[in-house]
Formats: C-alpha cells, sequence, structure tokens
C-alpha cells in the first residue's frame, strides 16, 4: 500500500495546476488582443492561426499520450516530460509576447505562427504528464477523487488570478518600462512583454516545486486514446454525440464573448478608465463561476434535477445576454450595472462546466449496455479535444467581427471605431451567443435522453448483464 499523501505534496501538485492555468489563460485570453490590437496583425490573419492552432494542438493530445506512454527513465515516465515541457513552454510563451517591434506585414504573421503553434505543442507536452500522473503517485478511490478535485480547484484560482490581474499589471509595468510620454501601444506592448515573463517565471517555479515534492510511487500503464478512438465512440454513441455538440456550442458562445469583451471596455463601455472597469467585471465574474460551481449547483440540485438546471442555466445565460444588449444602448457608464447580467451569464456558465461533464459521464454506462464495451477513456478525452476546438472556432468568430467592423489601434489618431463598429460589436457579442445557445439547447433537447429515470434502468440493466455473466 502507498502512503497517504501529506499536506505538502498536495500543495505541491495543486501549485502546479496554478502555475499551467495562469499560462494557459494568459494566451488563450490576450493572444489575439496582442497581436491585433497591439502589434497590428490583421484580425483574419490571427483568426486563422488561432483557429488552425487550435485544432493541431487537439489532434497532437493523442499522439503526446503515446509518447509519455512509452517512456521509461529513472525519475519516472511523467516528471521529465513535465519538466521538460514546462521550461520549454515558459520560455515560448515569453517569447511568444515578446515579439520585436521592428516586424511588420507577413514576417510579424509568420513569428506569431510559428510561436503560437510551438506554445501549443509544448503546452500539450507538460499538460498531459501533469493529468496522467495522478495514478502514479495516489491510492484509488477517495485519494485520487480529492486530489483531483484539489488540482481542477487550484487550475480555477490560476485562471481567475490572470484574468483579474492582466490588465492593470500590463499597464503598471508598462508605464514603469516604457517611460513619461509613451504611446499607449508602446506601454501595452512593453506591458504585456514583462509581465509574459513574470508569469513565465512563476510558472517554472511552481511546476518545480511539484516535480520535487511528487514522487511517482507506482509504475502506472497509461491509457492512449487516438482521434480515431474518438470519432469511433461519437458514432457508436448518440448520446455523447448529443453531449459533445452541446458542449461545442455552449464554449463557441462563451468564448466568442470572452475574446470581445476586452475590446467592448477598451472602445466601447469603459472609457478611460477601461483597465479598472474591465478588471471590475472580471473579478466578478470569476468569483460568481466558483460560487455556482461549488455552492449554486449543490443547492440547485437538492431541488431540481440535472436536466432541469441545464434548461435554467440556458435561459439565464440567455437573459443576461439580452440585458447586457440592452445596458449597452443606454446611457449607463457605470461598470456596476453591468454586473447585473454578468452574474446571470457567469452564474451560468459555471453551472454548466459542471453539468456538461456530468452528462458526459453519464454516455459512459450507456455506451457500455448499447455497444458492450466502456469507454470511460476515449469519452473523457473527447472533451480536452472538443473545447480546443470550440475555442479556435470562437477565436476566428471574434476575429471576423474585429476584421468586418474594423475594430483596433490606430497609431496616428486615438482609435479608429466609429459607431457602427461599436454597434457591431454589441451584436456579435451578445445576439450571436444567444443564437448559438438556443441551437445548443434545441439539439440537446432533441437528442439527449438521459435522465434520472433513463439512468437508473440503464444501471438496473447492467447490473442484471453482470450478474448473467
Amino acid at each position: 500500500m502507498n502512503k497517504k499523501l501529506s499536506i505538502g505534496e498536495k500543495a505541491a501538485y495543486g501549485l502546479g495546476a496554478v502555475g499551467k492555468d495562469m499560462v494557459y489563460m494568459l494566451s488563450a485570453s490576450y493572444i489575439l488582443y496582442y497581436y491585433q490590437d497591439i502589434m497590428g496583425v490583421s484580425a483574419w490573419a490571427m483568426g486563422v492561426i488561432l483557429l488552425v492552432a487550435r485544432v493541431f494542438d487537439a489532434f497532437n493530445d493523442p499522439i503526446m499520450g503515446v509518447l509519455v506512454a512509452k517512456t521509461k527513465t529513472r525519475f519516472g515516465k511523467f516528471r521529465p516530460w513535465l519538466l521538460i515541457g514546462t521550461v520549454t513552454n515558459a520560455v515560448i510563451l515569453y517569447l511568444m509576447f515578446a515579439a520585436p517591434p521592428s516586424l511588420s506585414g507577413s514576417g510579424l504573421i509568420a513569428y506569431a505562427a510559428v510561436f503560437y503553434i510551438l506554445w501549443g505543442v509544448t503546452y500539450t507536452m507538460m499538460d498531459i504528464p501533469y493529468w496522467s500522473m495522478i495514478p502514479a503517485f495516489t491510492e484509488g478511490g477517495r485519494e485520487r477523487e480529492n486530489l483531483s478535485a484539489l488540482a481542477r480547484s487550484c487550475a480555477g484560482v490560476g485562471s481567475a488570478l490572470i484574468t483579474i490581474v492582466t490588465v492593470m499589471a500590463v499597464a503598471a509595468i508598462g508605464k514603469m518600462a516604457a517611460g513619461a510620454g509613451a504611446a499607449d501601444t508602446e506601454i501595452e506592448r512593453l506591458g504585456f512583454r514583462y509581465f509574459a515573463l513574470i508569469v513565465s517565471a512563476i510558472f517554472i517555479l511552481f511546476i518545480g516545486i511539484t516535480c520535487m515534492k511528487i514522487k511517482e510511487k507506482s509504475t502506472v500503464d497509461m491509457e492512449t486514446v487516438s482521434v480515431k478512438d474518438m470519432f469511433k465512440a461519437l458514432i457508436q454513441n448518440d448520446q455523447a454525440m448529443a453531449t459533445v455538440i452541446t458542449i461545442v456550442l455552449v464554449n463557441i458562445a462563451v468564448y466568442t464573448t470572452s475574446n470581445l469583451v476586452i475590446y467592448f471596455f477598451k472602445y466601447d463601455f469603459g472609457g478611460e478608465s477601461w483597465q479598472s472597469a474591465y478588471t471590475v467585471f472580471n473579478t466578478f465574474g470569476g468569483g460568481v463561476q466558483i460560487l455556482s460551481m461549488m455552492l449554486f449547483f449543490p443547492l440547485l440540485r437538492k431541488a431540481f434535477s440535472t436536466m432541469k438546471i441545464f434548461y435554467i442555466c440556458f435561459i439565464s445565460a440567455i437573459v443576461g445576454y439580452a440585458v447586457l444588449l440592452s445596458i449597452t444602448f443606454t446611457d449607463m457608464q457605470n461598470v456596476w450595472f453591468l454586473l447585473v447580467p454578468g452574474f446571470f451569464i457567469f452564474a451560468a456558465v459555471g453551472i454548466l462546466n459542471v453539468l456538461t461533464t456530468v452528462f458526459l459521464a453519464n454516455t459512459v454506462d450507456y455506451g457500455e449496455l448499447k455497444n458492450d464495451r466502456r469507454d470511460e477513456s476515449v469519452i473523457f478525452s473527447m472533451q480536452t479535444f472538443v473545447v480546443k476546438l470550440a475555442s479556435g472556432i470562437a477565436a476566428m468568430v471574434a476575429s471576423v467581427c474585429l476584421t468586418v467592423f474594423r475594430i483596433s489601434s490606430d497609431e496616428e489618431a486615438a482609435v479608429s471605431v466609429t459607431q457602427s463598429s461599436v454597434l457591431g460589436l454589441r451584436m456579435t457579442m451578445t445576439i450571436l451567443p444567444i443564437i448559438v445557445l438556443i441551437a445548443g439547447v434545441l439539439a440537446f433537447k432533441k437528442k439527449y435522453i438521459l435522465n434520472d429515470e433513463k439512468l437508473a434502468e440503464i444501471s438496473e440493466k447492467l447490473e442484471a448483464k453482470k450478474k448473467q455473466a
């Protein structure tokens, strides 16, 4: 029997999750803004880069899984990749946000493409072994479940930290680096460069602590999943297909808004103090999402089935987007007014993240009954795949919006954003998500049948089959 994990070991593993999701959120939330709005790369070019890179990264995950599974060293199979991936990813992250100002045109586009794709490859290099190593140093059952939950919570903290501090930190660091009288774009350019350096250093430090404190106590056969396995499981499991389609549509709606909200505050709602307003909004949203997962969902579950909660969340998100759109057409310029629709949207998103994971887990039992095969690892590998795919599609949608409505900084003037541009931005970040969410709920309602009664029936049939075997 393995010795129980100490508090120090649990804390060390959690720190690794904080560091890696700080890095992920910095890239996911600000790479489009950095290259398009600050460095001047066309939004269309960035959209293509982000979409291609995310799709490539999604297909790259299974390949990395195979490489990790075949690794054998005296330090284990997971920690070497974890450390190598972290150091290389941290270096790439810094270089990605340190584009030479002398570059322009095709040279800058090539620079962005190369480093963003390399960033995705190196992130996968450390992310796969980080989550896959849990069975190698924990006992099964409650200890493993608790550590996984702790790491997911710590990952949420890392994401929230970046969401909250980035814009204000970039402004403060950029002013110190650029000096008095520097242009806003120069301040932001230098701010992102040095902020990325700080985040990279924290990332290496936190994962270094993880690698030093966590010892692989057993040899684990890591099950790898190919892209072919994923699509085969989808074709043969209509409930998994329905859930995956819903996850894709929900995430396209959410990521489209998250990609555009910084432009909304900078060019439409925030005015001269847009950084502080943006920070207040994100701080509130991050807190509501965490509360919704940890508090609101358990409370709602006592009164409603998961299916009813699901539809409540969709209605909440749609109402939130509608109220947000209404507020943008009023004279209200105080960020506190936005917190009302923000509550409905962020709370719904937090609970939907929990529910879609639950629904995906339910499809495993359904698939076992239907196909006599339990595709647990395949189904959950699919979740990462489709979220990355959705984020790439959303980045492309956001880029098309920025291109069509010509939203960007202008070095000659303060900004080059007209009233029609602002209107297009508002419509894209509110009405489009509403349409996508409605499509998602209709697709789910039509195809998904695994309510509590159906799940109980499936469980009884599986139990009966086991007894007959």
